[in-house]
């Protein structure tokens, strides 16, 4: 057995300092071995990635740990592992209430003892639990934050024993987080109760501000802290000038990803509604999921996304964490994320297998009014409203730079970008254009300045460019703005080009969103630009004739054939093919996901390596004892049914085993390739075929906002 790393660039963790517990000389030797054969036995791997092994000897040494690493970087093991070495039970805290089921179904799958309380259950089913964490015949029991407050379920737990206590998502411990949780606050008393019990808080996403509260709200003073790269490079950051945003996405659906299964994220349920039905009418298998709809129907359609190939589903942010399924192709936002943190977090949804995956945006003038409409309309104090403010300001840079987009990303989490761009973002593939915006700033400023000064009047941003563009509108008429000396001094630029301006002008600061109606007003650095003593760079809107069909024009073949090499060649396509509809059977009788029986990558190894035996079988990553057991036969009777094993040309074959070694697994057979990972297999993708595919910059009028309590 290999303790070789198969590692990529979503998976290197540093250390970020260290506390006592520390696994050093033969104690970590001995602690290597056995998590090392637990992980061969249960997973199927032979070896951890990265530096899983440290975070892993550390607590099962007892010691107290901070983790922070990116959605598919294999957190989970952090957990799993010390739950099934050290003795006793690993207590799972999750906020995931939905999903406990799907992630109990999953470990049992493994031949893990695992359980769940909440509030799903009925008495008797609790009671059953219990008995069974009392007899010490659970390897992982989890539990709803919520229970912790209960006396009940303390008793409970100081009646058995106690392996590690792991707190899952623990970002949302964090008060100013885009995720609180008021119950994670009582978690503290974890370590106070328990003190001799290691803890281990994991999270996908955290600025040092928030891994710092992490670390004072949980009361873990003394832990280590590991902290993994947010590189997902087979992800591609893309965001695309708003135009007429479902249409947007419809043709991005058709032309990239038809027929993937994927996320796409709309600010209020209304406008969740209303896109999934126009998906379902134009041929897209659609759901929707909001916090509005009965817990029936989001139970159902987020069983169906799991448990179906190639279903949307629209949803609030109320979708998606924990959601472990791997084969996401793409996330889409058709409305502007409240911040980097959930930005990056949703986002990472896409591609957990390792597989090129897209992250696509679309963004505009009105997302930038509509975000500080909200900040200004918010219940909260001044505090609160400075920090949302500073969340959609970096918000605003991550979607107007025109740096490398991963890069951004990168900084904005504290860690050093990719030298030379990272070849798989927008801004590397297609780089912008930049101007000098600084006379035309000093245009749109003098209008907001005049209107004001002048008139003691404000107004939008339709009626300044329509002041600007000289159009004698019947608003335009009814305030005599036809004399106001500004009056059509802006034909130079168009209609879109001006929303351009006015936009990054809000990003930027020089301008204000004020009221109930969106009105903008000038701030304390406008007059810098109005007094030539500030310069404003601006990207150049893209040009009409760029619509996304004729931007794409013969890309999606491309890109689909770049995706396929990657994944298979060609002569294993039918092969794989008939496992997926394997496992899909076999996933219809157990009621389960179907990556709960095998992952993509695990049946792409199979027919790459067509094994002819229960024991080469056993040979494959992501293949443990339990699996070997109750589907080897099965999967060796369907290769068997196909005939021979496909005769493979020279390059497909390259490509087949590239494509195996995937991110996605939480470790790696010990004949892997050293150095490499699917995860990196997307680096660069469709460099060309899936260049920036930008809309048309005829921008529309604003559409009606929903109303304030429908932003959920």
């Amino acid at each position: 057995m290999s303790a070789m790393s198969v590692m990529g660039g979503s998976g290197v963790m540093t250390e970020a300092g260290e506390g006592p517990g520390t696994v050093v000389g033969s104690a970590a030797g001995a602690v290597d071995s056995e998590a090392l054969a637990t992980l061969h036995r249960v997973f199927g791997y032979d070896s951890f990635r990265g530096e899983q092994a440290a975070v892993i000897d550390h607590v099962v040494a007892g010691g107290d740990a901070v983790v922070l690493m990116p959605t598919g970087g294999g957190k989970s093991l952090c957990y799993q592992i010390p739950s099934l070495v050290r003795p006793g039970t690993g207590i799972v805290v999750s906020p995931l209430i939905a999903l406990m089921q799907d992630q109990v179904d999953a470990l049992r799958a493994l031949g893990v003892r695992a359980g769940f309380m909440n509030s799903t259950q009925d008495f008797g089913e609790r009671r059953a639990v219990e008995a069974e964490f009392l007899a010490g015949e659970l390897d992982l029991l989890y539990l709803a934050p919520e229970r912790l407050r209960l006396e009940s379920t303390l008793d409970l737990l100081s009646r058995g024993k106690i392996a590690v206590f792991a707190i899952d998502e623990a970002h949302c411990v964090s008060q100013w987080g885009h995720d609180f949780r008021p119950d994670y606050l009582a978690l503290s008393l974890l370590g106070e109760r328990w003190p001799d019990v290691p803890r281990i808080a994991l999270t996908a996403t955290a600025t040092h501000a928030t891994h710092q509260e992490i670390t004072q709200r949980l009361g873990m003073p003394d832990a280590r802290h590991f902290v993994a790269s947010f590189d997902r490079p087979n992800i591609q950051y893309r965001v695309v000038p708003k135009a007429d945003p479902k249409k947007q996405l419809l043709t991005f659906l058709k032309e990239e990803h038809d027929g993937d299964a994927g996320i796409v994220y709309c600010l209020s349920r209304n406008s969740v509604e209303r896109t999934a039905e126009f998906l379902a009418a134009h041929g897209v298998r659609a759901v929707p999921y909001h916090a509005g709809l009965d817990s029936g129907t989001r139970a159902a359609n987020q069983s169906r996304f799991l448990r179906e190939d190639g279903l949307v589903v629209v949803a609030t942010i109320a979708f998606g964490m924990g959601i472990d399924k791997p084969d996401v192709r793409f996330v889409a936002h058709l409305d502007l994320p409240k911040s980097v943190e959930g930005y990056y977090q949703e986002t990472g949804r896409a591609g957990r297998d390792g597989l090129p995956s897209t992250a696509w945006m679309a963004y505009g003038l009105n997302d930038v009014i509509q975000q500080r409409k909200m900040i200004q309309g918010s219940e909260g104090d001044e505090a609160f409203r400075r920090r949302a403010q500073a969340h959609l300001d970096a918000m605003l840079a991550l979607c107007e730079t025109v740096e490398c987009r991963r890069g951004q990303l990168l900084v904005y989490f504290g860690q050093d970008p990719v030298p030379g761009g990272c070849g798989n973002c927008d801004t590397c593939l297609t780089p912008p254009e930049t101007w000098d915006g600084t006379v035309a700033a000093q245009k749109v400023l003098s209008t907001v300045w005049r209107l004001e000064r002048e008139r003691r009047q404000k107004f939008g941003a339709m009626q300044i460019i329509d002041i600007l563009l000289g159009r004698r509108t019947a608003k335009v008429i009814q305030f005599d703005h036809d004399q106001l000396s500004v009056f059509g001094i802006g034909e130079e630029l168009a209609e879109g080009e001006w929303r351009g301006v006015v936009r990054q002008l809000l990003a930027q600061g020089l301008l204000a969103v004020e009221g109930e109606y969106g009105t903008l007003v000038l701030t304390e650095t406008s007059g810098a630009v109005l007094g030539r003593e500030r310069e404003v760079p601006l990207r150049k809107e893209p040009k009409k004739a760029a619509t996304a069909r004729s931007a794409a024009g013969g890309g999606r073949s491309e890109k689909k054939a770049k995706t396929a090499a990657v994944a298979l060649p060609e002569e294993l396509q039918p092969a794989f093919e008939a496992l997926r509809a394997w496992r899909a059977e076999q996933a219809r009788e157990q009621g389960v996901p179907a990556y709960v029986i095998f992952h993509d990558a695990t049946l792409r190894e199979i027919v790459s390596l067509w094994p002819g035996s229960v024991a080469e079988l056993g040979g494959i990553s992501g293949v443990g004892e339990k699996k070997l057991a109750t589907y080897g036969e099965g999967v060796l009777g369907a290769l068997s049914a196909l005939g021979e094993a496909p005769v493979v040309s020279g390059a497909a074959a390259q490509a087949s085993g590239a494509g195996t070694e995937t991110g996605s697994a939480p470790g790696s057979k010990s004949g892997s390739k050293p150095g490499s990972s699917g995860s990196d297999s997307g680096r660069g993708t469709g460099s060309g075929a899936r260049a920036e595919q930008l809309g048309p910059d005829d921008w529309p009028e604003m559409e009606m906002e929903p109303e304030p309590e429908d932003w959920m």
